[in-house]
C-alpha cells in the first residue's frame, strides 16, 4: 500500500489558472458585444421574475468578461439581487466586491449609497426586505465596521462625513465618552465646511457638560467652555446658538460655585494669596450670586491684608467668561453700537497737547548766514538790510521823441491859399 505524499499549496498552485490579462482593442470591441448580448437576456430573465437564472447570468458575464462595461453593470446587478435576498452583511460584502474589482466604473457611488442604506438598516435594528420588516441583530462594533469602511472606501465623499457622524452617535449611544468626543473631534476636523461639524462641535461640549454635571471634575467644565465658545464663534446663528448660550451661563454658574468654595476654604486656612485667587475667577465667570459674594469676600481680605491681594492680581490672564464670543462683538453683523476708540480718534481733530508735563513748543531759531562785514541782519528778518540802491548792470536808454510830421521834399508851385468862403 502506497501513501501518497500531502499535497502542498505549492504544489497546487501550478494547475492554478493565472489572471486573465487586459485584452486589447479588437478582442475587447468582440468581448463587449458578447457581453452586452449576455446582459440583456439577463435583465430580461430578472424582469419575468427569474432572478435566480438572471443572477446566474450576472455571474457569468463578470467571470467570462471581468475587463467590459457589461461586467460591472452585470455585478452591480447581482449585488443588487444578493441584498434583497440576504442579511445586511452578505448584501454589504457583495458591494463591497463590486467597489474593489470596478472602482472606476458608474456605478461606484451607487454602491457605496446601497452601502450606506444597509448600514443605517443595521444601526436602526430592523430592515426593510420585500414587504417585511426584519429584525437585525448586530452590535454597536459591528455597525462600526460598517460606516468605517464606508470611509475607507470614499474618505472625502458625501457620505464620509455622514458615516463619521454615525459613528460619534453609536458611541454616545453606548456610553463611550471618550470615543464619542474623538469621533465628534474627527468630524470637525475632516469636514470643517459640513453641517455635521457644526453639530458635532455642540455635542462635544453638550457631552462634556453632561460628564461635568456627574463627577467634581474641573476639566469636564474647562472642555464644555471651550467647545461650546467655539460653536459659538464659528455659528453664531446656528440652530444651536440658544441652547449654546444657556449651557454655558450654567458652566460658568458652577465653576464661579467651586471657585468660591475652594477661596472660601484657603481663607479658613489662612491663606490669603490663594483665597484671593479664586475668588477672582469667581467675579471672571460672572454668576451674579457668586460675584456679589467673592466682591465682599475680596473687600474683606483687602482690608486685612492688602498686599497679598494685590499680589494675587499679579499675572492673571484678564479673560471675562461673561459673555461667550464677546471679543468678537465688533465683527458681528447685527453689531450697530459705537465705534471702537481707534476709529473715535481717527475722526476728530487734532488738539493742542496741555498739562503739566513742561511741554514746551519747539523755539524757531535763525540759522547762521553769511553776512557783509559789518552788516547785520535786523529783526524778523533773516537776511542784512539794504543800505541804497544799487546802479544798474546796463545803461538806458534815452526815451523815444514824440511822432512828427515828416519833411516834405521842395515844390516848383507855390501852394494856394485856401479858398474864402461866399457871402
Amino acid at each position: 500500500m502506497f501513501l501518497l505524499p500531502a499535497t502542498s499549496p505549492a504544489f497546487l498552485g501550478l494547475f492554478e489558472k493565472k489572471d486573465k490579462q487586459a485584452p486589447g482593442t479588437d478582442e475587447r470591441q468582440a468581448q463587449e458585444a458578447q457581453a452586452t448580448a449576455m446582459l440583456m437576456s439577463a435583465r430580461e430573465a430578472q424582469n419575468a421574475g427569474k432572478t435566480g437564472r438572471a443572477q446566474g447570468q450576472y455571474n457569468a458575464i463578470v467571470k467570462q468578461y471581468p475587463f467590459t462595461v457589461a461586467a460591472s453593470e452585470a455585478a452591480y446587478a447581482s449585488a443588487l439581487i444578493t441584498r434583497a435576498n440576504s442579511d445586511v452583511t452578505t448584501a454589504f460584502d457583495a458591494f463591497q466586491k463590486f467597489i474593489d474589482d470596478h472602482r472606476s466604473s458608474a456605478r461606484f457611488n451607487d454602491a457605496l449609497q446601497q452601502q450606506y442604506e444597509l448600514a443605517e438598516e443595521a444601526r436602526g435594528g430592523r430592515r426593510q426586505r420585500a414587504m417585511l420588516i426584519l429584525p437585525v441583530k448586530m452590535g454597536g462594533e459591528e455597525v462600526i465596521k460598517l460606516y468605517t469602511q464606508i470611509i475607507k472606501n470614499a474618505p472625502f465623499g458625501k457620505l464620509a462625513p455622514l458615516a463619521q457622524f454615525s459613528i460619534a452617535e453609536i458611541y454616545q449611544d453606548m456610553g463611550e465618552k471618550d470615543k464619542a468626543v474623538l469621533a465628534y473631534q474627527n468630524v470637525v476636523e475632516n469636514y470643517p465646511n459640513t453641517k455635521q461639524a457644526g453639530e458635532s462641535q455642540f455635542r462635544i461640549g453638550s457631552i462634556s457638560n453632561v460628564a461635568a454635571s456627574r463627577s467634581e471634575d474641573k476639566s469636564n467644565l474647562v472642555a464644555t467652555r471651550d467647545a461650546l465658545t467655539t460653536y459659538m464663534s464659528t455659528n453664531p446663528k446656528g440652530d444651536r446658538a440658544s441652547e449654546a448660550e444657556m449651557i454655558l451661563q450654567q458652566v460658568n454658574a458652577a465653576e464661579a460655585t467651586q471657585s468660591l468654595a475652594v477661596g472660601k476654604f484657603y481663607q479658613r486656612m489662612g491663606k490669603t494669596k490663594a483665597a484671593a485667587i479664586y475668588f477672582n475667577e469667581a467675579l471672571k465667570y460672572g454668576s451674579p450670586e457668586a460675584s456679589n459674594e467673592a466682591r465682599e469676600l475680596l473687600a474683606q481680605l483687602a482690608a486685612a491684608d492688602p498686599d497679598a491681594v494685590a499680589d494675587a492680581k499679579k499675572g492673571q490672564p484678564d479673560q471675562d467668561y461673561t459673555i461667550p464670543g464677546a471679543r468678537n462683538l465688533k465683527t458681528r453683523d447685527d453689531y450697530i453700537g459705537p465705534l471702537s476708540p481707534e476709529l473715535t480718534r481717527l475722526g476728530q481733530k487734532p488738539k493742542m497737547r496741555a498739562g503739566d508735563d513742561n511741554f514746551l513748543p519747539i523755539p524757531i531759531q535763525e540759522p547762521t548766514l553769511p553776512l557783509t562785514p559789518g552788516m547785520a541782519p535786523t529783526g524778523g528778518s533773516l537776511l542784512p538790510p539794504v543800505s541804497e540802491e544799487k546802479p544798474a548792470l546796463l545803461p538806458i536808454p534815452a526815451a523815444p521823441a514824440a511822432p512828427g510830421i515828416p519833411p516834405q521834399p521842395p515844390t516848383s508851385l507855390p501852394v494856394p491859399p485856401k479858398p474864402t468862403p461866399a457871402p
